[in-house]
């Protein structure tokens, strides 16, 4: 029998399956078999996959990116445990909204480093406390405080791999001639995030 005859048959019943997910979600969560939590959300650059882990924030992920990619990765990275829990990332999500607004200029969000090891990590740990929001840093700058002043590219590739953009700022990286440079979430959602930042 197809899945077409099967649901000719037994009709699904969309609330049905909100329950049932509701009460997945429950039994994860009260018998600790959830590793990933995960949901999405509406912003002013696009949808956005936001991920945690018991430890922090892992993962924040445009739609570009492909959010059914981004799982699969952190399924075969981290854990298999993953599962849509959208009240584990309420903070975040209502900060991502405070800022799209306007309202926030900083993140209150524990970070799991998880996937940044090494000097990606040091970059992107300066680049959390030392640009400020409003302000943008060259990528030779960022190298610079990160204690190697040679080492652009290598920034320039910590800041394209940074697992959770926008909470830890890369759209503030910019090239020493004035030009924004690239970005994961692409050249749009980059010039959004600045221009943002400039008229509060």
């Amino acid at each position: 029998m197809t899945t077409f005859e099967l649901t000719e048959h037994f009709p699904v019943d969309p609330d049905h399956l909100q329950r049932l997910h509701a009460r997945l979600e429950r039994e994860a969560n009260t018998g600790d078999l959830l590793d990933i939590a995960y949901r999405t959300v509406d912003s002013a650059v696009g949808p956005l996959l936001l991920a945690a882990t018991t430890r922090g924030l892992v993962r924040l992920a445009f739609a570009s990116e492909g959010h059914d990619d981004v799982l699969l990765t952190l399924s075969q990275r981290l854990s298999p445990r993953v599962l849509e829990a959208p009240a584990r990332l309420d903070s975040i999500a209502r900060q991502l909204d405070e800022y799209f607004a306007g309202s926030r200029h900083r993140f209150d969000v524990v970070l799991d480093w998880s996937l940044s090891q090494g000097f990606r990590r040091t970059v992107l740990e300066h680049l959390n406390t030392d640009v400020s929001y409003g302000l943008t840093a060259s990528y030779a700058a960022l190298a610079e405080l990160s204690g190697s002043p040679r080492a652009v590219r290598a920034v320039g590739t910590a800041c394209a791999t940074n697992p959770i953009p926008i909470v830890v700022p890369c759209h503030r990286v910019i090239r020493s001639d004035g030009a924004i440079g690239a970005y994961r979430g692409g050249p749009v959602a980059k010039r959004v995030l600045l221009d943002l930042e400039r008229t509060q």
